[in-house]
């Protein structure tokens, strides 16, 4: 059975806290953590499902490993203010990594749901990426809309961050699989904070084997969805977001879900 292995690590690299096991790990962790620290979770082999919980104050995450190695930095000072103001904080802290188990693995979900999402992900799937992101803040990055909260009547700092796009109509956004999958369903939120906020009247979808899809979205709060021709794919991107022509420049994204299932090899 694969080893795993999850250690707190602070900025020079020195080990702090480590614990490993055959198919899972628990680590308790009773000190504070200090700018530079980063959760470290090691798999023996690549190409694995896990479920991991590297916050206690945290939903787990199911997710697809490429590599043998997820690193997660605590996030401090700005970046700190898009997680719940509970998280990474006091003296004691349970983390906890296993391999997922078939049911979960082949069970229809949300592909696209990873609360432990981060810019420097290279690893773990899915992963967010943009071509912008509001003024390089974090309460507007990309993997704020793959984390789950769909809490959407305002905007900025936690339990209301987003993927912003500093009205560029331009703007891109890709969640990345890691491995082919198939979908037939996607579920949109827009941030409704009317009327700061404008909305998209229309988005394209643009999928890795060349298809597309566009959707026609309407001015609420409430989730959107679109059924979609199934299609296996690795990723899928958000694009050609075509705004309202309501008075505000600030249309902008709370979540995106994407419905399916791993593809039949």
């Amino acid at each position: 059975m694969t080893q795993l292995k999850l250690e707190i690590q602070s900025a020079n690299g020195a080990v702090l806290a480590s614990a490993s096991d055959h198919g899972q790990a628990h680590l308790v962790y009773d000190k504070n953590y200090e700018p530079g620290d980063q959760i470290v979770l090691t798999s023996e082999n690549e190409n694995v499902y896990l479920v991991i919980q590297l916050e206690d104050t945290m939903d787990p995450a199911f997710v697809y490993l490429t590599g043998q190695e997820i690193r997660f930095i605590i996030p401090f000072d700005e970046k700190k203010i898009s997680y719940s103001p509970k998280t990474f904080v006091g003296d004691l802290h349970t983390l906890t990594a296993r391999l997922a188990t078939e049911e979960e693995i082949h069970s229809y979900k949300n592909l696209a749901l990873n609360v432990y999402d981060q810019h420097e992900n290279s690893t773990s799937y899915p992963h967010a990426f943009a071509n912008v992101e509001t003024r390089g803040e974090s309460v507007f990055a990309a993997r704020n809309a793959i984390n789950g909260n769909s809490v959407n009547y305002s905007h900025g700092k936690w339990p209301f961050e987003s993927w912003g796009i500093n009205q560029n109509p331009d703007a891109e956004m890709t969640v990345d699989f890691g491995r082919i999958v198939e979908i037939d369903k996607v579920v949109l939120t827009i941030r409704a904070d009317f009327p700061h906020d404008s909305h998209w009247e229309r988005v394209t979808l643009a999928f890795s084997d060349g298809s597309q899809e566009t959707l026609d979205l309407v001015k609420t709060h409430l989730k959107q969805t679109f059924e979609l021709t199934p299609r296996q794919v690795k990723w899928v991107t958000l694009k050609e977001l075509i705004k309202s022509d309501d008075p505000s420049p600030f249309p902008a994204l709370s979540q995106i879900e994407v419905y399916g299932r791993e593809a039949a090899k």
